[in-house]
């Protein structure tokens, strides 16, 4: 791999995806009006939102004019895939030779004033990094508190930041549940690097997946399903979360899920050599974690 430094300063696109956040969305664009780093360009994707989200939108692209929106059709709220949805049809109305850094961010964060600014100079000082994000707070009790439901070494969705050669190099985004994990091993397999800024703080409003429809147990089963897992690592995987919940019949949901869409057959968004390198990846975890291998 071919590491291109930059000495100059970098642009960023900001995509941001949403749908029916007239409560949340102007705490988002109004800490990125108040960012300190001032080069960057953001494209709000209206995803069919049926409140006051469009009249939201508007008030800053009539003021801004590096605030630009695009309108969507409603589409069914799934986990992934609606999400990435917009995030293309955002990112289609961009030419991408004019950026150096694609975010994907969601409409229910805070940014410190300084967020941009750090994730510049982590990409600017350091060409084998592909992903740059902070870490997600939410509020509990009138106090922000690390969020905890990853590991500290893993970019989240709501707030992803690509270096746009790794972006194109990994194929972009996956439409599909889990395209936020599926990023990190495509990234990873082409010897780039995800990194975490632990001293930036991003807070999260909204509580993830309050407007999701679909089960728990059904969510692990797609979710092991379109990350590629072959039985035998979806079923480990299945064990882990049943254990978390102390309940064996989630185990036997999870598995129900997980083989129904594998007798559908249902289109996977990886290649056959993607879903190999996930697999193998998984396995040297599995065992470097658990078997001490």
């Amino acid at each position: 791999m071919i590491f291109i430094i930059h000495s100059g300063k970098l642009r960023f696109l900001i995509v941001i995806p949403a749908h029916n956040e007239e409560d949340n969305l102007s705490f988002t664009l109004n800490s990125l009006q108040q960012q300190r780093y001032k080069d960057f360009k953001v494209v709000v994707t209206n995803d069919g939102s049926t409140d006051r989200t469009p009249e939201i939108i508007k008030q800053y692209t009539d003021t801004d004019p590096r605030f630009e929106t695009i309108n969507l059709q409603k589409s069914a709220h799934q986990p992934g895939s609606k999400v990435v949805n917009a995030f293309k049809n955002g990112l289609q109305t961009q030419d991408l030779d004019t950026f150096d850094i694609i975010c994907k961010f969601d409409a229910d964060i805070i940014l410190a004033e300084n967020y941009l600014e750090k994730i510049e100079e982590a990409f600017r000082n350091h060409p084998e990094y592909g992903l740059v994000g902070g870490l997600l707070y939410v509020e509990k009790e009138g106090e922000w508190v690390y969020e905890g439901n990853s590991n500290k070494n893993h970019v989240r969705g709501p707030m992803k930041a690509y270096r746009k050669e790794c972006f194109l190099g990994m194929g972009g985004l996956r439409e599909t549940l889990g395209w936020d994990n599926i990023d990190s091993l495509l990234l990873e397999n082409l010897g780039w690097k995800e990194i975490v800024l632990p001293e930036l703080k991003v807070k999260l409003i909204k509580v993830k997946g309050a407007d999701y429809t679909v089960k728990e147990s059904d969510y692990y089963g797609r979710y092991f399903y379109f990350l590629g897992l072959n039985r035998f690592l979806a079923y480990i995987a299945s064990s882990k979360e049943a254990m978390k919940s102390k309940s064996i019949s989630f185990f036997f949901a999870i598995i129900k899920t997980y083989e129904d869409c594998r007798s559908k057959k249902l289109e996977l968004k990886i290649s056959k050599d993607e879903q190999k390198m996930i697999n193998e990846r998984r396995w040297k975890t599995l065992k470097k974690k658990w078997l001490k291998i």
